[in-house]
């Protein structure tokens, strides 16, 4: 695994323009505007989907079928994009907190305690995120899964809507009101259970990958 996490990183240093660019546009947003969430969110889930660029990488040229010659299992291989995954956004979104946190602290923007709380959501998100994105990529591959990826995010905030719609309508409840009035131990409740619900989704993505990875044929 420690082979192929070198691999992929030597790889994403032929993007490091890009990523430098990312970087800079995220830390001029948390300097110069007020919405600190934004830019915490911008970098952490930019940078995390780096990891899709990589199996991208090993698709082009018929490189999985050379890479599968060499002593690599295919779950290996899965394990080891979650992974990248995982310090990638893990990474970012450390930086980006720090980053917010000295922008909160230096220019009062907001209490320390509400950033906190944003990053703590933001965190779980960025795993959901993967957990969808990956076994999409993997079984899709660049082209297609693209495709796929758009139409998975746009069922996701069609159902989104639908919910809060339909709470509204149906049961006359007001998600978005009641979920900006939640007190702090409810608040915490729901972040404990929303970071568990991601790592049970990562942890089950991570063995439809590998079944998808396992049927591939290369």
């Amino acid at each position: 695994m420690k082979g192929l996490l070198i691999k992929d990183f030597k790889l994403m240093m032929m993007q490091k323009n890009f990523f430098a660019m990312i970087v800079v546009i995220a830390v001029v947003m948390t300097v110069f505007t007020d919405d600190i969430a934004f830019p915490l969110g911008f970098l952490t889930f930019v940078v995390s989907m780096f990891t899709l660029s990589t199996i991208s990488y090993d698709e082009f040229d018929n490189g999985n079928a050379f890479l599968f010659s060499l002593p690599v299992s295919r779950s290996g291989y899965v394990v080891e994009k979650y992974c990248l995954a995982l310090l990638l956004g893990g990474g970012a979104w450390i930086f980006a907190t720090v980053l917010a946190m000295g922008a909160v602290i230096i220019r009062k923007i907001m209490p320390a305690g509400d950033l906190v709380v944003i990053a703590l959501f933001i965190l779980p998100v960025m795993l959901m995120m993967q957990a969808v994105m990956l076994p999409i990529q993997l079984k899709f591959g660049g082209e297609k899964g693209r495709i796929a990826l758009i139409g998975a995010s746009g069922l996701a905030v069609g159902l989104a809507a639908i919910i809060v719609k339909g709470a509204e309508t149906v049961l006359h409840i007001d998600l978005v009101k009641g979920f900006a009035h939640l007190q702090t131990v409810s608040v915490r409740v729901l972040i404990l259970s929303v970071a568990a619900v991601a790592v049970v989704l990562l942890l089950a993505s991570m063995k439809i990958s590998i079944a998808v990875v396992k049927k591939k044929e290369f």
